[in-house]
């Protein structure tokens, strides 16, 4: 519900963006985000801003060649959407928004009760959302004739 508090708490006239991280949104989120490699050198993209840049392209639905001038490279951004969906990252901010949203709202840290419909069903058979990739994507064709094609022609 808007009351008064709730109104100065997500006024986000202040930010460059609104889609811009606040100082509490990142001090949640920097420290799950890993440090760069040893050896390598030294980390010369910040890594808050590639973050809005994640998040401008989320909030606002744009191409990726369209995020602005203002934030970092494209190529940097998604490079970076890349490796943090690889390595777990995402996974792990987004577990521990999920647990401190649940806190906040009273509830306890994991669910203990859940709702199955006719969908969820329909979606588990497929194998859930990691094989739904696999599932949607286009057999690849030998190059190979088929053996079974050829061997099974008719002749008139």
């Amino acid at each position: 519900m808007w009351t008064n508090e709730n109104r100065v708490r997500y006024d986000r006239s202040g930010l460059r963006y609104p889609s811009d991280l606040t100082n509490a949104e990142w001090a949640l989120i920097a420290p799950l985000i890993p440090p760069a490699k040893r050896g390598g050198g030294k980390r010369s993209v910040d890594l808050r801003a590639v973050v809005n840049g994640l998040m401008y392209v989320l909030s606002t639905g744009c191409q990726w060649r369209a995020i602005p001038k203002d934030l970092p490279a494209r190529s940097t951004v998604h490079d970076y959407l890349d490796l943090w969906d690889y390595d777990g990252t995402l996974e792990r901010i987004h577990h521990t928004l999920y647990v401190a949203c649940r806190e906040q709202a009273g509830r306890e840290a994991s669910p203990t009760a859940g709702i199955i419909d006719s969908q969820s069903v329909k979606g588990a058979e497929k194998g859930g959302p990691r094989s739904t990739r696999r599932a949607t994507m286009r057999a690849r064709r030998s190059k190979a004739g088929s053996a079974t094609s050829s061997s099974t022609r008719r002749a008139y």
